[in-house]
């Protein structure tokens, strides 16, 4: 096992009807900001909710953040922030809501350019607004860690960051809002938790046995709750276990000690901010094949992944790998995520685009080894099509 520092924070508020206790966490004089992303929270009476449990502290509202949230449109909340002093505040949304909230409050009080916490990748930190969250979609993690990801429109950059200084002082997950999520959002969700375990978790064994089956827990548990989650009938602690599993798939924990990868990740936010294809569903199609393409360097933990979460013992070594990443590109389609570049009109000429992105954000050493060049991520992206 690898040293490591673990830190985490962020309390967590679990289970029905537990907003009404934000009131006990936020300062009584605080001036509050609620950021949301489009009216669906409005409608569906989160706001409404938050904004009672909140009492009669001076509130604030800024709508409109993207599922990808964009550089230009957090800055006017960073500046609403400025002439308003607004000293608190709180997501109400998923993990885009949150991601642009920690952004935000960095930014406020930052020195120079804003961008630069993009790219330094949040190395330039060093105070933030306090913040907490209310979670309406359980898919990225962001409820309870310190990182995010941003996007800026004129140059189509998608830009992660992290820092300790954004981590939540307390997320609300109530299961409950799940009830009103479309299925695509939901499906969306599944995937972009199990591909956050892989990212950690699918590398090269350094005898982590508590994150390995802590990780292939998760793992089969997503599996398990995936197809029920987006039946009209999925009962409430099918919803609680999706919701707690997104949140510990990215919470520091079973990355600590282990490498780590990310590669998919880092090619599919390019899918992202070129096309404009949901996050998770970039993931789906970029997980399979790199796979596939770096099946001998992954090797040992491909062979530990096809036995211990699909169960697959039977026939040589290459056989089982190739049933667990087959296996597993059918779990995607199951839940409805195509896997193909070519099922979003993406080919060849598309491949040449996107390679030039990853070249210009300097994304030519991916992955745990730092040998994903740009000629493996174009390998990946050819076998995608």
């Amino acid at each position: 096992m690898l040293n490591f520092n673990f830190y985490n924070p962020t309390r967590i508020i679990f289970g029905g009807d537990t907003i009404a206790k934000i009131n006990d966490y936020v300062p009584t004089e605080a001036k509050v900001l609620m950021l949301f992303g489009g009216e669906s929270a409005r409608k569906n009476g989160t706001l409404a909710e938050v904004r009672e449990a909140l009492g009669a502290r001076e509130i604030h509202e800024f709508g409109g953040i993207e599922p990808n949230p964009s550089y230009e449109t957090l800055m006017k909340a960073v500046e609403l922030i400025r002439e308003q002093k607004i000293d608190f505040l709180m997501a109400v949304g998923g993990g885009s809501v949150i991601d642009g909230t920690k952004f935000i409050a960095a930014a406020v009080n930052y020195t120079g350019d804003t961008w630069e916490i993009l790219e330094t990748h949040g190395n330039k930190i060093t105070q933030a607004l306090p913040f907490a969250s209310v979670l309406t979609l359980p898919a990225t993690g962001s409820e309870m860690n310190s990182g995010g990801v941003v996007t800026r429109k004129s140059t189509q950059a998608k830009l992660s960051f992290s820092s300790p200084y954004v981590f939540p002082q307390f997320s609300v997950l109530d299961p409950n809002k799940t009830f009103s999520l479309p299925t695509r959002q939901l499906a969306n969700g599944v995937v972009d938790a199990f591909i956050h375990v892989m990212e950690q978790y699918l590398t090269h064994p350094v005898n982590a046995h508590v994150q390995d089956r802590f990780a292939e827990g998760l793992l089969q548990t997503l599996i398990e709750i995936g197809p029920k989650i987006l039946e009209d009938s999925a009962d409430y602690d099918t919803r609680a276990n999706l919701m707690w599993a997104a949140s510990m798939a990215l919470n520091g924990l079973i990355g600590a000690g282990v490498p780590q990868d990310w590669s998919t990740h880092l090619i599919g936010h390019e899918l992202t901010a070129l096309y404009g294809i949901d996050h998770a569903r970039t993931l789906a199609i970029v997980l399979p094949s790199n796979l596939q393409v770096r099946r001998q360097e992954k090797r040992e933990k491909l062979l530990q992944y096809a036995a211990r979460v699909w169960q697959i013992v039977e026939g040589d070594e290459e056989q089982r790998i190739d049933t667990a990443i087959a296996r597993t590109r059918a779990f995607f389609e199951q839940l409805g995520l195509p896997t193909r570049l070519s099922d979003y009109g993406l080919g060849e000429t598309d491949i040449e685009i996107i390679i030039t992105q990853l070249k210009s954000h300097n994304l030519t050493q991916l992955g745990e080894h730092k040998n994903v060049s740009l000629e493996i991520s174009r390998q990946i992206l050819e076998m995608s099509i």
